[in-house]
């Protein structure tokens, strides 16, 4: 395996220098860097991340803790998407991304802490953030550099980069009352999830503000998969008040709401006005009329890696809390 000895005989330059050129440090000529790169690639060098890591007590790996959503089918469609942006942009920064699966039934507190004692990574990635999140004090105890996907209601600074999914759903449930839609389903809820919290949060708000009353019979609790979409959906369309509007969590659970619209020979933009956030542009190729909030999560991955190499390079720095609003597209 070439080394950077090798590369640095080749060029008649000195190791130090090599080994700066390939990190694009300023003091080293960028004719030399490309002249570096050019021979590291053709001879196939790979760092040694192991000794980098005996050496200085880094890994140069960032490791996400990913949890399955559930056992069923194409229940992880929409983590690829974000899944891309963080690993481009752990490369660009000179990491390797780690993506640590959990089961439903994993207690995430004991997956963080496995991470801190395997020591196989310089910071983590948390996601699916509960109230009064544990993982959030855990980490700062430890002085383990971490980044939240998503926000708890804790009452201490943390790093995180969200997802405004309070004004998502608000938006959403104002533009099907603007539609002339009263009955309003709002799908669905996971128990415990603080992104759940904050959709309904948003749907309860957009109904005040004109006076409708909450109908409880109309927020669904669930799992975002299409089966638990369909058969809640099914549930309410066949009740003797149907709704008339439906806020959609996510594509899955739009694919399942249309099937059974379609079951029922009923036309979404007709007989019920939906509209639903999009993270992976699946809904747009959709021959339906649906209002879609986008949320680009390539580029939300990408600011997860920014904000988790920020701190990793800086733990006792500004905290980085960002906040992501979806954009609406009317049905056409």
């Amino acid at each position: 395996m070439a080394n950077l000895k090798q590369i640095a005989a080749e060029l008649s330059l000195s190791v130090t220098t090599v080994s700066r050129a390939l990190k694009d440090g300023p003091e080293v000529h960028p004719s030399t860097i490309a002249r570096v790169k050019e021979v590291a690639k053709r001879v196939g060098y790979v760092p040694n991340h192991h000794g980098f890591a005996l050496k200085t007590g880094r890994t140069l790996t960032m490791t996400a803790i990913y949890p399955m959503e559930t056992q069923d089918h194409l229940s992880d469609l929409l983590k690829l998407p974000l899944i891309e942006g963080m690993t481009l942009a752990a490369r660009q920064a000179g990491y390797s991304l780690s993506i640590y699966s959990t089961t439903p039934d994993d207690d995430p507190v004991e997956s963080v802490q496995r991470q801190l004692q395997a020591r196989s990574t310089d910071g983590l990635i948390i996601t699916r953030m509960v109230s009064n999140d544990p993982r959030v004090k855990l980490l700062l105890d430890q002085g383990m550099p971490f980044v939240a996907f998503g926000r708890t209601d804790l009452d201490v600074a943390y790093p995180y980069v969200d997802i405004d999914n309070q004004q998502i759903a608000c938006e959403a449930t104002r533009q099907l009352i603007d539609k002339g839609c009263r009955r309003i389903a709002l799908q669905l809820l996971v128990p415990g999830d603080q992104a759940s919290a904050m959709r309904l949060s948003g749907y309860q708000n957009a109904l005040a503000q004109v006076g409708i009353p909450i109908d409880q019979s109309l927020i669904g609790h669930g799992m975002f998969t299409m089966e638990s979409s369909a058969a809640w959906f099914d549930h309410l369309l066949g009740s003797s008040d149907p709704p008339t509007g439906l806020a959609c969590a996510n594509e899955l659970g739009l694919l399942g709401a249309l099937h059974v619209l379609g079951r029922r020979a009923l036309v979404p933009g007709r007989d019920v006005h939906i509209v639903t956030r999009d993270s992976t542009r699946l809904a747009r190729f959709l021959p339906v009329k649906v209002g879609i909030h986008s949320v680009d999560m390539a580029d939300v991955g990408h600011k997860l890696i920014e904000a988790l190499e920020s701190r990793i390079a800086n733990p006792l720095g500004p905290v980085a809390t960002i906040l992501i609003e979806g954009r609406f597209e009317a049905a056409e």
